[in-house]
């Protein structure tokens, strides 16, 4: 398999969804079409890739069954081509499902773009420290943490 093209196109695909989740109109349409057109897609392309990479069926993996439970059975994995590429492409579908999350959750408490366009960003590059950050700035709109914190 082309790796190299199969992360690019991934890549590539996953930062227009980013772009148009910061700079498009919040319209019913836009965001269902960035959940499974964005989300959706990226999840699919990682599960058509992960089985038989981890079966062995398609080139690119360690040749071995993977093991999750130590730090040496991942690197082994994350290591290859394709344990690399889907990795990455596993968390371009996750940070944008929180990116999304995020953004919808910041308009219905009525937060600007213009703050919510950095949080976003950290969310893309840094994923967990974005949402971090997000659920902070959630906090100053709330008297309770429980209704800061827990999404709605």
């Amino acid at each position: 398999m082309n790796w190299d093209l199969i992360f690019t196109l991934t890549n590539n695909y996953a930062l227009l969804m980013w772009v148009i989740l910061a700079l498009a109109p919040r319209r019913e349409p836009i965001l269902t079409g960035l959940f499974y057109g964005g989300v959706g897609l990226l999840a699919c392309a990682d599960a058509v890739i992960i089985i038989p990479l981890m079966t062995g069926l398609i080139g690119g993996g360690s040749g071995q069954a993977p093991d999750f439970t130590t730090l040496a059975g991942v690197q082994q994995l994350l290591a290859s081509p394709g344990g690399a590429t889907v990795g990455w492409i596993h968390y371009l579908a996750f940070d944008l499902f929180v990116g999304l999350w995020v953004a919808r959750n910041a308009d219905k408490y009525g937060f600007a773009r213009w703050l919510q366009i950095p949080i976003l960003l950290f969310v893309l590059m840094l994923g967990p420290l974005g949402l971090v950050l997000y659920l902070l700035l959630r906090f100053t709109r709330h008297n309770k943490v429980a209704d800061a914190v827990v999404p709605q």
